[in-house]
């Protein structure tokens, strides 16, 4: 995919951004508020209320610490990261949950839950397809799976840190893209799978397909318009519109 390459999309890019600086997504949009309740609406302590909870792709612990200040029985927070994890566990300790949230490298031993989470996730998962088989062996019977990520691959900026502006990760081809971050990048990616956090190129298609290919089913789904463009929203033209996706899983 992409459509400008080779030197002239490098020095393009070199151009427009020479050290990949982007503030349209930085975290501001969730400055003062909580980004579980903004992303799966107020019912959500509803769902997690004396719960058992595992909050799979939980980076540095925010969510899953909010969780178990909010009403969680027990967070188990799991990312593929020592560093987050160990960041993680601090975190909880100064905020005084630390016994009922704990931290954890991937999810073989963290046992079976009420509810998983995973937020911001499936965009970045290298294997969301397994990652569902493992949700469901860590998931009880009548449990459930609430989810909500974006940007997808084809929301104007799908592409993260590559969307210098919008569709940018569509229009440049992967190879010039890599080129460039690694001018400013060190870590030896060359892929965009290979970069912190990975990009799986997640699209809401693929994603609904992974889902009926599971173990789990749709039990809500909801393809959240961009504001902007919600006027433009609809079956045909959700992949170019759609802010996130949150949806609720139960198994089969």
């Amino acid at each position: 995919m992409g459509l400008i390459g080779g030197t002239i999309g490098y020095r393009l890019l070199k151009l427009i951004s020479s050290n990949g600086d982007s503030k349209s997504m930085d975290g501001s949009a969730y400055l003062n508020k909580s980004k579980l309740e903004t992303l799966l609406g107020p019912k959500f302590w509803n769902e997690i209320e004396n719960k058992a909870v595992i909050d799979v792709g939980c980076g540095n612990g925010v969510e899953a610490i909010e969780m178990a200040r909010r009403g969680a029985r027990s967070v188990i927070g799991v990312d593929t990261q020592e560093e987050f994890i160990q960041a993680a566990k601090a975190l909880a300790v100064t905020e005084g949950v630390a016994e009922r949230c704990d931290f954890l490298l991937g999810l073989e031993s963290t046992g079976r839950a009420d509810v998983i989470t995973a937020i911001d996730s499936f965009e970045h998962f290298d294997n969301p397809a397994l990652i569902l088989q493992e949700m469901s062996r860590h998931l009880k019977p009548q449990g459930c799976v609430l989810t909500a990520f974006g940007p997808t691959w084809y929301h104007p900026l799908g592409g993260h840190l590559f969307s210098v502006f919008p569709w940018a990760h569509l229009i440049f081809t992967e190879k010039s893209l890599i080129r460039w971050r690694s001018d400013f990048k060190s870590d030896g990616a060359a892929s965009f799978r290979e970069v912190a956090g990975g990009l799986n190129q997640m699209t809401i298609k693929r994603f609904v397909r992974i889902v009926g290919e599971s173990p789990f089913r749709f039990d809500e789904f909801e393809a959240v318009p961009i504001r902007k463009l919600s006027f433009l929203s609809n079956q045909l033209t959700r992949e170019f519109t759609t802010a996130i996706v949150r949806c609720k899983l139960v198994l089969k």
